[in-house]
């Protein structure tokens, strides 16, 4: 007949719990919390014609946002295969995007919004989003990073100041948030 393991399990126990609460967060001996890692991603030079915007990452929903470059200014765009005018300026606004989240985020490229000066907000253009082969609507996966442009044709005499972003909303979340803007000059 074996000889019964509890009370030798109970010492283990006993010991594990109460050696876990014997010294304090920060005394001699405890080691100290590392700090995270972070990815080495390399930088990307930016294309000849735009200026590296420096703005913060910012937060809607579950989705974050940074607006890596700007360019306006541009009386038409060319495509793989046709040149396309603006009706009166092209502004082309480089995104990284990112889901937050354990589940897929909806990005959906139309309700993103350019900011005018004087408070003119403006969609995505289809045509030149569409010319230029760039993203409408995508399911962005768990903590997955994308990044590519936003191109809207606003008037000539119009200058962005701001992007408003609109992230999918959390899971329970009736409607759309007011959005989270980023000023870009």
């Amino acid at each position: 007949m074996r000889a019964p393991l509890l009370p030798v399990g109970l010492t283990l126990i006993a010991s594990l719990t109460l050696s876990g609460c014997s010294s304090a967060a920060g005394s001699p001996g405890t080691p100290s919390p590392s700090p995270s890692a972070t990815y080495l991603v390399p930088p990307q030079t930016a294309r000849p014609d735009e200026t590296v915007i420096k703005a913060p990452l910012v937060t809607d929903g579950l989705m974050r946002f940074r607006v890596l470059a700007f360019r306006d200014g541009m009386p038409s765009l060319v495509g793989s295969h046709a040149e396309w005018p603006a009706k009166g300026q092209y502004v082309r606004v480089r995104v990284l995007i990112e889901s937050i989240d354990r589940s897929n985020q909806k990005f959906d490229a139309k309700e993103q919004l350019a900011v005018a000066s004087d408070g003119r907000t403006f969609h995505v253009d289809l045509a030149a989003q569409t010319t230029k082969r760039q993203p409408f609507e995508l399911q962005v996966g768990s903590f997955v990073r994308m990044e590519f442009d936003l191109w809207f044709d606003v008037p000539k005499d119009v200058k962005i100041t701001k992007m408003r972003f609109f992230g999918d909303p959390p899971l329970g979340v009736i409607g759309r948030s007011k959005g989270v803007e980023v000023t870009i000059r």
